[in-house]
C-alpha cells in the first residue's frame, strides 16, 4: 500500500533459491510477471549474483526460473489452463467495443476483440466489473506490428489498469499460439507506458521475455 503500485514482490534467499510473494495495494496474487521480472534484476545487478539463472519458488505456483542473456530476461512460467465460456450480455456491456469471445483463465477473464485499434482505444466500466469473481481481465486481439495485443485492468485487484503483466501472457501466449500456429509470438502490451514482449509456448510451460531497469533505490522503514 505504501509503494501503491500494481504489484509489489518480496523474496527472501533460501539456499540456493529465493522464495517469492506478490501483493497489489490489496491483495496477495498467485502469479506476477513483471515484478518477479524486476526481482531478478535486482538479484542480478545490485547482489553480485554469479549465476546465469535464478530459481524462485512461490507458495502459490510453484517453481518459477529467470534466465539472463545479456539485457534481455527471459521468464519461465507455467501455462495457464483456460476454457471457452459463454458471454454474457453483462460482459458485452462492459467494453466500448463488443468482444468477439471469452475464456476462463485459472485466475483471469480473457476477452478477444476484433482487431488492435480496438484494444487501444478500450473503455471499461469499472463498477460494473468490479465484482466479477476473477482476478483481473485480460482484452486482447491480432497486432498489425506484432503478433498481438493486449490491455489488462483489475480493479477487483486494486489495479484500474496494469502497465504491462507477465503472468497474462501465460494465457495469452497459448491461446495466440493456437491461434497462429506459431510457437514463438512477439507482444505489445498497450498500456499507457506500453510494454514489448517475446513469448515462446513450450506446452506445459511458457518462456516470456523482456528487459528491466532500475530506475529508484532507497529504504523502506517499518514498524
Amino acid at each position: 500500500m505504501e509503494n501503491n503500485l500494481a504489484e509489489t514482490a518480496f523474496f527472501v534467499p533460501d539456499g540456493d533459491t529465493f522464495q517469492l510473494r506478490w501483493f497489489t495495494p490489496t491483495i496477495e496474487v498467485d502469479l506476477c510477471g513483471h515484478a518477479t521480472l524486476a526481482s531478478a534484476h535486482v538479484i542480478f545487478n545490485h547482489l553480485d549474483y554469479r549465476g546465469s539463472e535464478i530459481t524462485f519458488h512461490s507458495p502459490r505456483s510453484g517453481i518459477l526460473k529467470v534466465r539472463k542473456n545479456g539485457d534481455l530476461l527471459t521468464l519461465d512460467f507455467p501455462t495457464d489452463i483456460f476454457k471457452k465460456i459463454e458471454l454474457t450480455p453483462e460482459m458485452i456491456s462492459a467494453f466500448n467495443h463488443p468482444p468477439l469471445e471469452v475464456y476462463r483463465g485459472k485466475t483471469d477473464y480473457l476477452f478477444i476483440f476484433e482487431n488492435e485499434e480496438q484494444i487501444r482505444t478500450m473503455q471499461m466500466d469499472a463498477a460494473k466489473v468490479g465484482h466479477w469473481e476473477v482476478r483481473g481481465i485480460i482484452t486482447s486481439a491480432a497486432g498489425e506490428q506484432v503478433d498481438f495485443v493486449s490491455r489488462f485492468f483489475a480493479p477487483q485487484s486494486g489495479i484500474l489498469e496494469d502497465s504491462v503483466t507477465g503472468s497474462a501472457h501465460t494465457t495469452l501466449t497459448p491461446y495466440w499460439s493456437q491461434r497462429l500456429g506459431k510457437t514463438e509470438l512477439t507482444a505489445m502490451q498497450l498500456s499507457s507506458r506500453q510494454g514489448h514482449l517475446q513469448c515462446k509456448y513450450l506446452g506445459e510451460r511458457v518462456e516470456i521475455s523482456g528487459k528491466a531497469k532500475t530506475f529508484m533505490t532507497g529504504t523502506l522503514v517499518l514498524d
